[in-house]
């Protein structure tokens, strides 16, 4: 069996009678939208329908890999243009109360949290604790790191650590 390597570097083993067919498959796609950086938004706008007509089918391994790299690609471009802003804690909490279609005293009662704590956190007042994040993140079924900003998340924001 004869492999071949695609331009993401991956090696794939051709078999008899589909080698050819993948290699062409992916190949097509290059030819449609080429694997760069995206510098514009019609090249955005492009690059999300070419992901959309293939996330709305089948896909072989070789158009798997194009789709894998060309959302990447976009990702990277709107993290640039659309950065999207740090939710505080009070509008965390705030809006997963409202999805959860709760009142702030059915929250706390669920949470094991004070009415008067959650009023203040809502009102900007007051910080949560480690403790509080872990009650509140248990009781909405979301990860603790939704209460963190990326800052807090990538300097390795004491509140959500153990204690030694």
């Amino acid at each position: 069996m004869r492999s071949m390597i695609l331009a993401t570097g991956k090696t794939i083993k051709r078999l008899p009678g589909r080698g050819p067919a993948l290699a062409s498959s992916y190949m097509a796609l290059i030819r449609r939208f080429p694997l760069r950086p995206i510098q514009s938004e019609a090249e955005l706008d492009q690059a999300t329908v070419v992901m959309n007509s293939l996330l709305d089918r089948d896909r072989d391994p070789a158009e798997d890999d194009y789709l894998d790299v060309l959302s990447d690609l976009v990702e990277r471009y709107e993290d640039k243009h659309y950065p999207i802003e740090d939710v505080s804690e009070n509008e965390m909490v705030e809006f997963l109360i409202e999805q959860k279609g709760v009142t702030q005293a059915e929250a706390a009662r669920g949470a094991g949290i004070a009415e008067s704590t959650i009023s203040e956190v809502l009102s900007g007042k007051r910080r949560l604790t480690r403790k509080q994040i872990e009650k509140l993140a248990a009781y909405f079924h979301v990860s603790p790191a939704v209460f963190l900003t990326e800052t807090e998340k990538g300097n390795g924001n004491t509140r959500i650590k153990k204690n030694r």
